[in-house]
């Protein structure tokens, strides 16, 4: 086991907790402005801020797969799947605390060797993309990862909840 972690995992796992955690305090907000101001919960979740954009619901989902997808790749182990089946504030908080809880376990060593692992994803077109870690995380994962974020975010904002750029950040 090396003595630090390594730079992969330094710009990696602590930016995706801070981030999601971010994510899971402005959707508390979120959930709270529903009830302060008589809102139905789904208005806002399935909110988007265009026709041909994802809802808040999915925008969440998709940022939590950037999340635990981009860590278990640069770390060598199996990514988990979950179902996306979630319909509820309650059911983002407790995706997003799925997703922790998998990031927070993996083991620093394994991201010694991240940066020129060899990644393959086979979402999107083309089919198959081939990334070493570090251009797999830099790259691709961070920018998908803070698109999605930035969007739920976005869309929060769009429909009236009082949430600011600290909300967003999170703690550090």
């Amino acid at each position: 086991m090396s003595s630090a972690p390594s730079s992969i995992y330094t710009t990696s796992i602590p930016v995706f907790k801070q981030m999601l955690g971010g994510l899971s305090d402005v959707l508390r907000k979120a959930e709270a402005h529903a009830t302060e101001k008589k809102i139905d919960p789904n208005a806002l979740l399935q909110a988007r801020l265009f026709p041909d954009m994802f809802p808040l619901l999915r925008q969440v989902q998709v940022a939590s797969d950037f999340a635990k997808s981009v860590s278990a790749r640069l770390a060598g182990v199996e990514v988990p799947k979950l179902e996306d089946n979630e319909q509820t504030f309650a059911d983002l908080q407790a995706r997003i605390t799925t997703v922790l809880g998998f990031i927070e376990g993996l083991d620093t060593a394994k991201f010694d060797e991240a940066a020129t692992r060899e990644i393959v994803t086979q979402a999107g077109t083309p089919k198959e993309k081939r990334f070493t870690g570090q251009s797999y995380l830099l790259n691709y994962g961070l920018p998908h990862f803070f698109f999605h974020t930035t969007t739920a975010y976005a869309i929060l904002r769009h429909n009236g909840v009082e949430v600011g750029k600290k909300d967003y950040i999170g703690t550090y």
